[in-house]
């Protein structure tokens, strides 16, 4: 399987393509800036707007590993995944998106959100507005095979790899700790196993440390 990975210096992407390589799988990772990857079998320097839908023909899957944090790339959020899906609209090519927890729903009604606690921290506010406003922008997508994965709300970059975790749907889900926690490692694993299952088109899930 070829996998590609659009913004592959960030952090969760170095995971995702270091599991996927771990897997033997063909990785090519897509940077902005010149830069080694570890576990890249290729790097190709290329800003998200400038692909085209030739640079990627040739791959099975393309994970979005784009992440933005100050107010004026906030809104690339939508305009880069926009970008991709019209790339990759009708095609077979299956694209996964590393997504936020913010969005998650905290009752069965789908009404509330994580980001809508009072006690969710104010700082992280416009990041998880930005990402829900690209995920429901998502949604509405019926030409794409995508599949956004949220994480725990705690989203442990240093977290240690234990290869166990929950999958869940919409819903923020807890562990039997009643924990919502899972280390970068953890969540590249669940990635890679939706990459080699692809059970989960069109829809939304999330992943939780057991």
């Amino acid at each position: 399987m070829k996998i590609a990975v659009v913004a592959g210096t960030g952090r969760v992407a170095k995971k995702v393509i270091k599991e996927a390589k771990n897997r033997n799988f063909e990785v090519t990772a897509f940077v902005r800036k010149e830069a080694e990857i570890d576990g890249a079998d290729k790097v190709v320097v290329r800003d998200i707007f400038d692909l085209t839908k030739e640079d990627l023909s040739d791959f099975d899957v393309v994970v979005d590993g784009f992440g933005a944090w100050t107010e004026d790339v906030l809104s690339q959020h939508s305009t880069t995944l926009k970008h991709l899906c019209d790339i990759l609209s009708n095609t077979d090519i299956r694209l996964l998106i590393v997504g936020g927890a913010g969005s998650l729903y905290v009752n069965k009604e789908h009404t509330a959100c994580v980001s809508d606690s009072p006690d969710f921290p104010e700082i992280f506010k416009p990041v998880a507005s930005a990402m829900a406003k690209a995920l429901d922008e998502l949604r509405k997508r019926d030409d794409v095979k995508w599949t956004y994965i949220s994480p725990a709300g705690d989203f442990q970059a240093e977290g240690e790899r234990t290869g166990n975790y929950i999958l869940a749907g919409e819903e923020l889900t807890l562990n039997e700790k009643g924990e919502s926690i899972i280390s970068y490692a953890d969540y590249a694993i669940a990635m890679i196993d939706e990459i080699e299952k692809g059970t989960h088109i069109k829809q939304r899930i999330s992943v939780v440390r057991k």
